[in-house]
């Protein structure tokens, strides 16, 4: 599913962001980290959902992508077209972390 990772870097993809680097969420809500992205993408409208991911762009693929530096994560993301497949997708790839660190 996923190409293996060390224990690093499992664990830098389970922490939170430096401040400079947090995603701002249309509306003002501020992730720091993929706990609060699975969070986020299971409770906020679909409205800011729509807002971040449209046919030209999904800023949520492009944080995990160019932040977090989890390209894999950033692949799934970016064929998720709903909310809840998302947060499925970011949940799928935490437990997987989670697991390796």
């Amino acid at each position: 599913m996923f190409q293996p990772v060390s224990k690093e870097v499992a664990r830098a993809r389970l922490a939170d962001v430096p401040a400079d680097k947090v995603f701002w969420c249309y509306g003002g809500r501020v992730l720091k980290n993929l706990d609060e992205l699975a969070n986020a993408l299971r409770e906020m409208d679909d409205e800011v959902f729509n807002y971040h991911v449209t046919a030209e762009k999904n800023d949520f693929t492009n944080w995990v992508r160019d932040v977090m530096g989890d390209t894999a994560l950033g692949r799934s993301l970016l064929k998720a077209r709903s909310r809840a497949s998302a947060a499925r997708e970011v949940e799928k790839r935490l437990v997987w972390l989670r697991a390796r660190s």
